[in-house]
């Protein structure tokens, strides 16, 4: 019996990547959504609003940064990559109920990205597109400046993977993870705010963990 035991603890982490994979392949072809009713034993649920996402690589993708900026951009993944990364380690919190704890995100500070961009005066707001071509989110500027939002382009010390929103995705740490925008393609800078796919079906715009949609979770910051 101590044997077994010690065996199922050894296995139980290959076993979780294995089970996450598996619900991550299935809920690609999966346009019901039903997969992110499955049990993932603490793991990550995989949402998307799309019946399907095309995939990118490196060779076709690109991140525009537009809107109210003086010097508008288009990122290739090789471009992101080669800026300054930063690394958050945080918990990861659904307002679905489920958290993943002590989860690493690594990427681009989005503050430094708006720097690059010369955001003008009147702007207040930043909207996110994305490739899936149906998801959008949004953050105050203020919001979007702090340090902790990140343009990820890792997730657990490995490349963002299309299931998880690869190869780029927005990382909000302090907020419910739907305003971390999976397959992230835009980032516009705005007069005011826009509410997103979300917002725009009863969501709060302010997504603070544990400060907003009738939720009382421990915040993760």
């Amino acid at each position: 019996m101590l044997g077994l035991g010690a065996a199922g603890v050894a296995f139980a982490p290959y076993l979780q990547r294995g089970l996450e994979s598996f619900l991550g392949s299935a809920a690609d072809k999966d346009p019901t959504g039903l997969t992110g009713l499955l049990p993932n034993g603490g793991g990550f649920r995989y949402y998307s609003v799309a019946s399907s996402v095309p995939r990118r690589t490196a060779e076709n993708y690109r991140l525009t940064v537009d809107g109210l900026v003086r010097h508008p951009a288009a990122y290739t993944l090789a471009d992101l990559r080669s800026l300054p990364q930063t690394r958050v380690v945080r918990d990861v919190q659904c307002v679905t109920g489920w958290r993943v704890p002590d989860t690493p995100f690594e990427g681009v500070k989005l503050s430094h990205l708006l720097d690059a961009a010369g955001v003008r005066p009147q702007a207040r707001a930043i909207r996110f597109t994305c490739f899936d071509g149906t998801y959008s989110e949004s953050l105050t500027l203020t919001q979007a400046r702090r340090d902790d939002v990140l343009v990820a382009l890792r997730m657990q010390d490995k490349p963002v993977s299309h299931s998880h929103g690869g190869p780029v995705r927005l990382y909000v740490a302090p907020m419910y993870f739907y305003k971390s925008a999976k397959w992230l393609s835009g980032i516009t800078v705005t007069e005011a705010v826009r509410p997103g796919y979300w917002e725009e079906r009863g969501y709060d715009v302010d997504a603070w963990v544990g400060r907003s949609n009738g939720r009382t979770d421990t915040p993760t910051v």
